[in-house]
């Protein structure tokens, strides 16, 4: 739960965490907690010395400009792990007055004297000054002398006034909108009790004050210094929300209720897997909107990076991130109980943060409106993956050999891509090309480029590693060059009335007989049974060996004697399932895969096949691009409460298709993908729920003719849910493998 993935990032956070750790633990926290000013000198006379020390308060400023010369991505990893261990003061709204003030130098006409802007950032850098940025209308401006302003009025709550030496303020005239740099000492500030009692809060008042022409910031639209505040509140949001979960969890493992402790309750454990998917969603969107600034500045409008792209990123990133700190932080009090509501708990410090970030940032309702008049608009982030240089050295016989098969008959192409290893690449050779992370991206991007498309394994994808891993060479190269042409078609015998996600209560039984075995049983939910020449069947060979033992790994002929297979006819009128009937079943020896009584980890390999993707394959044809085509189609501008929901059910698919993304990139760096995969599973299956959901309501009366696209959807969606492993299920693997919470007790225990 961190928002760095590479090795530089990774290293980054550990190093602010570790300064954070030294610097701000609780000793100097708590004495902040309880002072009047927030501990005005605590901060201007340790932390920002430190800070500016580390290098921090210039992270993301030009290195011309007395900085580190990163960028927000890099500011916003160390944003988020300064959250995380609650560093008091005036970090963020500093930072955030640096990206504003070097935004504004970046806008400036050409042969603007940018010089004044230019020595704040420095000095801004160098830890000599603390800046504040107010956010809220209510500032006038006029015309000053020479080309300044004059501002006159009231603003705020402005976070870490009080502590600032410099304010960065809006102000308005009519529809004209000013930003302006004044010292905090030409202003009047108003203390506030803050809901942060780590970050003061005030009001600014301004009577008259003259604004000369060069701290007129030029150029800068609401919209942008909006957005880089969401950006960073979004990262710190995300620092609140992983502590929330990591704390959660540690103490869900210790805490004992009713003789065990409260993490192996189903209802805890869920909680906290829920408060993780949160924190993934998080880290994905502001992740996003911290490197959409990057490429936007950089003027990469081509590839759906630019202004509009930087805007919607921004806008998902209010939306998502900061919703989840609050989430966290109020799960995570629940989790701890009584404890988690007093004052000497930290937990309600972070929860009083998030809750500021969220005031401060406005209404994610508003935010959610914003990311929908942009999607609706065409606004898009692009979800490709920039490969390294090597990719080069790899792309050019890739290339070569997928020409070739792009020039044979296209009857034939499906064995050629079988045979040399591109339908399956991860694979080590002859069944694929042993490629790594980054063959397997150039290889799918060269497939596309061939107009290629490998044939879809069905099943058949998840009978491959087993065969591969466990397989003998005769069964290999019996089933996997069918196989992986699309050839042979297969189904799975799994599931059973009394086992379904417990697939180790099976009572399917195998029986020894001359020169095979005998099987004899009931499957069900099992697809494509009538069209499937092979199925892959667990079945027990030995009833009297514990639940995961004794049972094995056939491969079934679906044309054997004493197999009946019994459509079963779902709610949708649609027959994809099947009941399948084993009596008397014979599968030879040289049918099992790997050893007799040991194919419960065949199974698991089955159903565990990696490869590198970012394949969108979650929606089902219920994605945010099914929605906006939806909303857009009614020919009428949306009112507010459906903007609203489009708006918040669109941020939430980009952070689907973002964990996708990151998953890959952690790969590319060589770092586990870690939750990222288990969290977009459960995520994606309930959001196509949801798009369903939502589209058919917008049908109106319609919705009630059954047969139209819609009310198909919101009918099939409902199976999502539960087939695959149910969400409940999923939710219990997330809490015991990704947060380590106990397991489920074993039955009688």
């Amino acid at each position: 739960m961190t928002l760095a993935l590479t090795e530089e990032h990774l290293a980054l956070a550990g190093a602010v965490r570790g300064w954070a750790g030294h610097a701000a633990p609780a000793a100097v926290i708590r004495p902040v907690v309880d002072a009047p000013d927030r501990g005005a000198a605590v901060y201007r006379d340790v932390l920002r010395p430190g800070l500016a020390a580390q290098g921090l308060l210039g992270l993301h400023l030009p290195e011309a400009l007395g900085g580190q010369g990163a960028g927000l991505p890099e500011l916003a990893v160390a944003t988020e792990e300064l959250a995380r261990a609650l560093v008091p003061g005036g970090f963020l709204p500093t930072a955030l007055a640096g990206a504003i003030l070097t935004a504004a130098i970046d806008a400036a006409p050409d042969g603007a004297d940018t010089a004044a802007l230019e020595s704040l950032v420095k000095e801004l850098a160098a830890g000599t000054l603390t800046a504040a940025v107010g956010l809220g209308p209510g500032l006038g401006w006029e015309p000053g002398d020479a080309g300044g302003l004059v501002i006159d009025g009231t603003c705020g709550p402005v976070t870490g006034a009080s502590l600032a030496d410099l304010l960065i303020l809006p102000a308005g005239q009519g529809e004209a909108q000013a930003w302006v740099a004044v010292d905090a000492g030409d202003v009047a500030l108003v203390p506030l009790d803050g809901m942060d009692l780590t970050r003061p809060v005030a009001r600014v008042s301004a009577e008259k004050v003259a604004v000369p022409t060069g701290r007129v910031l030029t150029g800068l639209p609401q919209g942008l210094v909006n957005g880089l505040a969401a950006t960073l509140f979004a990262a710190e949001a995300c620092g609140i929300a992983a502590w929330a979960v990591d704390t959660a969890a540690a103490y869900a493992k210790i805490r004992h209720q009713f003789a065990r402790p409260i993490g192996q309750f189903q209802a805890v454990k869920h909680r906290c897997a829920w408060m993780l998917t949160a924190s993934e969603q998080a880290a994905a969107v502001a992740w996003d909107a911290a490197r959409a600034w990057d490429s936007a500045r950089a003027g990469a409008e081509a590839d759906g990076a630019g202004d509009a792209g930087r805007d919607f990123a921004a806008a998902a990133a209010a939306t998502v991130a900061i919703d989840a700190a609050v989430h966290c932080a109020h799960e995570c009090i629940q989790v701890l109980g009584g404890i988690g509501y007093t004052w000497e708990h930290d937990a309600h410090l972070h929860y009083r943060r998030a809750l500021s970030l969220r005031a401060l940032a406005g209404r994610s309702g508003a935010w959610a409106s914003q990311a929908a008049r942009l999607a609706l608009g065409g606004a898009t982030r692009p979800l490709l993956v920039e490969l390294p240089d090597e990719a080069a050295a790899v792309r050019g016989q890739v290339r070569d050999e997928l020409a070739a098969i792009a020039a044979a008959p296209r009857s034939g192409q499906a064995r050629l891509l079988a045979a040399g290893g591109w339908v399956a690449p991860h694979l080590p050779a002859p069944w694929g090309r042993a490629a790594s992370p980054l063959e397997q991206l150039v290889i799918a991007e060269e497939l596309r480029r061939a107009g290629l498309r490998p044939p879809g394994l069905g099943i058949g994808a998840w009978v491959v590693p087993a065969l591969v891993q466990y397989g003998t060479a005769g069964q290999q190269q019996r089933f996997l060059p069918g196989t992986l042409s699309g050839e042979t078609v297969w189904c799975q015998l799994f599931s059973e009335p009394g086992a379904g996600s417990d697939l180790a209560s099976l009572t399917t039984r195998a029986e020894r007989a001359d020169g095979g075995w005998r099987l004899s049983g009931q499957k069900v939910w099992t697809s494509l049974a009538k069209h499937a020449a092979w199925a892959i069947c667990i079945a027990r060979t030995d009833p009297g060996a514990p639940r995961h033992d004794g049972i094995s790994y056939f491969l079934v002929d679906m044309a054997s004697p004493g197999i009946t297979v019994r459509p079963l006819k779902e709610m949708t009128g649609d027959s994809l399932f099947n009941e399948v009937f084993l009596d008397d079943v014979f599968v030879p020896d040289d049918l099992v895969v790997g050893e007799v009584n040991g194919g419960w980890k065949v199974a698991r390999t089955t159903l565990a096949n990696e490869r590198v993707s970012l394949s969108q394959s979650w929606t089902f044809g219920c994605g945010a691009a099914d929605l906006l085509e939806v909303v857009a189609g009614l020919g009428e501008s949306p009112d507010a409460a459906l903007l609203e929901r489009t708006g918040h059910l669109v941020s939430e698919g980009h952070a689907i298709d973002l964990l996708g993304v990151r998953a890959t990139l952690k790969r590319l760096s060589g770092t586990e993908p870690g939750a990222t995969g288990s969290v977009r599973k459960v995520l994606g299956m309930r959001y196509a729920q949801r798009i369903a959901e939502e589209c058919w309501a917008l049908s109106g009366a319609e919705g009630a003719v059954y047969g139209t696209r819609w009310s198909r959807a919101v009918l099939f969606t409902r199976a999502l849910t539960i087939g695959g492993g149910t969400t409940d299920v999923q939710l219990n693997i997330i809490g015991e493998r990704l947060l380590g919470l106990p397991r489920d007790p074993a039955p009688g225990g």
